[in-house]
């Protein structure tokens, strides 16, 4: 124990109280003094010389003087000494504990500000070399098998050669023992494999809960330079490196399981994605084909009684003229009738009728012919997929589209008529689907009049305002008319392009890139399907291996750029390149591996981008359809073809989806290619 001042101990209160009191019960006289000679207290005539020592662990602190009682005295101050050197030990201790509570606190503050091992593992070591006096040190974590260390963290030198091995040398048999050890003479020990650097060493496992991560250690270049004091100190260092190891080390693993976890919801997505799109080419063909049919039949069913009502106005037109000419010459040669013959002449209008009959025939045959015009234009829009691709004049196909939307160009009550400009090149032939470049036709056009029907709606909005807003009427310039624009023209003799262009609203970039998705729409609710796009796309670019490219401005219009081969069957052929080989003035764009974020080229174009099945996905869901086939009916593998439709027809989408599977696989003009 630590020696006290005897000089304190009088400072109390009580205590020269109570050694007076004591000395006048024995009726004895004392003196106290330190060891130097130097006299604290006198009581009472000093008689008696004797000296009796004030001890404090064998070590005296002072002198009691008097006579044989006043051993009584020194033996008591003895005791008050020895109380407060362990209160002062005590004290001390404490003060220890707490420093090193408030050091290992700021530790594991510091550790837990940071999830990443190698810094963890550098902060430890950084504020270890400050508490111990140490050559070198240095931090291993176990590999995923244990078979050896990795070193995420050293100073100093520590090794002369490799590091340690688990299981062998000092640091690897104290990893295997788990618990940690001082060696203050390394050359010394028998273990020693390799650590040749250090004369010392302190090392301390790295233990989580109820496995080893890995070890932490330091050296010294001088035998003896540790003390047990130290080993504990690196022990709690370790406790507290292995604790904040382990976080980083399960926040690693979070990350990674969350990125295989995002990249799957990425391939799940992508399916759902692909799946949305195979029952948009479902849906839309099943539509596509039954409102050609009725257009088909309907067509059919009007053009016999129209081709009758035709064919025998012209012969009613003769004999109308024949007897208008009879009743000329019988006017001439009576001309004064009979009074009977007179007033029915007069109740029929006989004159008007001779002048106005021509003028209804006439009509007549307009109407007729403007029907039989219509029936044409349904006939040449209603030609659905078929087998074999047919060799067409695109004019009439774009012709019969503008004949069915006649309607929606007329004047209404807040615009005028929306004027139709063809720029028709000389085109030959193409071979193609016209039935789908048709549906191609369609969709742009009703887009177009859809926006310029809601830029006439707003500019006349916007007027109106302004005129409310001001108090007198000012002059501002007419609406622009609105307007289509179709321009075709040739490529190098194997490429034809149509390009289709309005005045009305205009899109943003944004809008652009996206109107490909399947149910992406800008228009309000129950007015847009958001197919119609992603139909033409699949269509152009897939269908007939052409491309599809828009290019747009707010307030300033839209323009769509139309190009196919005048050939699709050939290049259907060549399409294993992935790429189409345009001409001069025309931008390649990719078949297959379409990249959404592709810039706009020189013209302000913005390629077309839609994802696109994938064989191994077609063949996924092929295997999937048919598992889920045998799941509803375990017969089916052993079936006869017969059985298997009967199967189907129970199950009519299974027999769609199924269709569609197969036309994809070997239609031979299909979009998909081995990758």
């Amino acid at each position: 124990m630590s020696p006290v001042s005897l000089r304190k101990i009088f400072h109390k209160k009580e205590l020269p109280s109570l050694v007076e009191n004591l000395v006048y019960q024995f009726n004895i006289a004392i003196d106290v003094e330190l060891v130097d000679g130097s006299k604290l207290i006198s009581i009472g005539e000093q008689t008696g010389e004797n000296r009796y020592p004030i001890e404090v662990s064998g070590e005296i602190i002072g002198w009691v003087i008097g006579e044989e009682k006043a051993t009584l005295v020194a033996t008591l101050l003895s005791l008050v000494a020895k109380q407060e050197s362990e209160k002062k030990v005590l004290a001390i201790e404490l003060l220890e504990r707490y420093q090193e509570i408030d050091l290992f606190e700021d530790i594991s503050t510091k550790l837990t500000t940071s999830l990443d091992t190698r810094q963890i593992a550098q902060l430890v070591l950084q504020e270890m070399s400050q508490l111990i006096e140490s050559s070198g040190g240095i931090i291993l974590l176990l590999n995923s098998d244990a078979t050896a260390f990795d070193i995420i963290a050293e100073f100093g030198m520590f090794f002369d050669d490799q590091p340690p091995k688990p299981g062998k040398g000092i640091i690897g048999s104290i990893v295997e023992s788990g618990r940690a050890e001082l060696v203050n003479n390394v050359q010394a020990d028998p273990r020693l494999e390799g650590q040749k650097s250090v004369k010392s060493l302190i090392c301390a496992p790295l233990r989580a809960k109820e496995h080893i991560l890995g070890a932490i250690a330091i050296g010294s270049q001088k035998t003896d330079s540790y003390t047990a004091e130290h080993l504990k100190l690196v022990s709690i260092f370790g406790s507290q490196t292995a604790i904040a190891i382990e976080k980083a080390l399960l926040y690693e693993q979070s990350i990674q399981a969350t990125a295989q976890a995002k990249a799957q919801t990425q391939k799940l997505q992508q399916a759902l994605q692909d799946l949305q799109l195979a029952q948009t080419q479902l849906i839309q063909s099943e539509k596509m084909s039954s409102l050609g049919q009725l257009i088909a039949g309907v067509a059919h069913e009007i053009n016999n009684p129209v081709n009758f009502i035709s064919g025998n106005l012209n012969h009613v037109a003769e004999y109308a003229q024949d007897l208008l000419h009879l009743l000329r010459d019988y006017q001439r040669f009576v001309p004064v009738p009979p009074p009977d013959l007179q007033s029915e002449l007069d109740a029929i209008d006989l004159e008007f009728l001779m002048q106005d009959l021509p003028k209804l025939l006439d009509s007549m045959k307009l109407g007729t012919d403007r029907i039989v015009e219509i029936v044409q234009s349904l006939k040449n829009f209603s030609r659905h997929d078929q087998a074999e691709m047919k060799a067409v004049n695109i004019h009439d196909g774009i012709d019969g589209t503008l004949m069915i939307l006649r309607h929606r160009l007329k004047a209404v009550a807040r615009r005028p008529t929306i004027e139709i400009v063809k720029d028709y090149a000389k085109l030959p032939l193409i071979e193609c689907y016209p039935g789908q470049l048709n549906q191609v036709f369609m969709n742009i056009l009703v887009n177009a009049i859809d926006a310029l029907e809601e830029r006439m709606v707003n500019e006349e909005l916007a007027t109106q305002q302004s005129e409310l807003i001001q108090d007198s009427p000012t002059s501002y310039s007419p609406l622009p008319t609105p307007q289509i624009i179709i321009r075709t023209e040739v490529f190098d003799e194997q490429w034809i392009l149509i390009r289709i262009a309005d005045n009305g609203l205009g899109m943003k970039e944004g809008v652009i890139r996206r109107i490909y998705d399947p149910f992406f729409t800008t228009k309000e609710i129950g007015k847009g399907t958001g197919l119609g796009m992603a139909i033409s796309h699949q269509i152009i670019v897939e269908r007939h291996r052409g491309v599809l490219k828009c290019r747009s401005q707010p307030g300033e219009g839209t323009e769509f750029w139309i190009q196919i081969p005048v050939n699709c069957s050939v290049e259907t052929s060549e399409a294993k390149s992935y790429t189409i080989s345009t001409p001069k003035n025309a931008i390649a764009s990719p078949i297959f591996l379409a990249d959404p974020s592709s810039t706009s080229d020189t013209d302000g174009f913005i390629p077309s981008t839609t994802p696109i099945l994938k064989p191994t996905d077609l063949l996924i869901r092929h295997t999937q359809l048919i598992r889920r086939l045998s799941q509803q009916n375990p017969e089916v593998t052993t079936a006869s073809p017969d059985h298997i439709y009967q199967i189907f027809q129970r199950h009519p989408i299974s027999l769609k989806l199924y269709a569609t599977l197969l036309s994809c696989f070997y239609c031979p003009h299909s979009n998909q290619q081995q990758d």
